[in-house]
């Protein structure tokens, strides 16, 4: 599995997307890229994840999610 202690957003689109109101290209840490998923799913387009960034979403939630990624859509 991945290091997921900090994440890069500009590596991940729909990532980067999110998190519109930062420097994309600044680290974050794996528990606010969580964060950053989970509040604002509802704006990812799920059909256009990359592999890598699915591996990514997978290793954040297993991380630091207890498996669990907290979704309303």
């Amino acid at each position: 599995m991945e290091d997921v202690d900090t994440v890069i957003p500009a590596r991940y689109a729909e990532l980067a997307r999110l998190a519109w109101n930062r420097d994309p290209s600044r680290e974050i840490s794996g528990e606010e890229a969580l964060a950053l998923y989970e509040a604002n799913w509802r704006h990812v387009e799920v059909a256009s994840l990359s592999p890598q960034e699915r591996a990514l979403i997978y290793a954040l939630t297993v991380r630091f999610g207890g498996g669990h990624l907290l979704t309303t859509k």
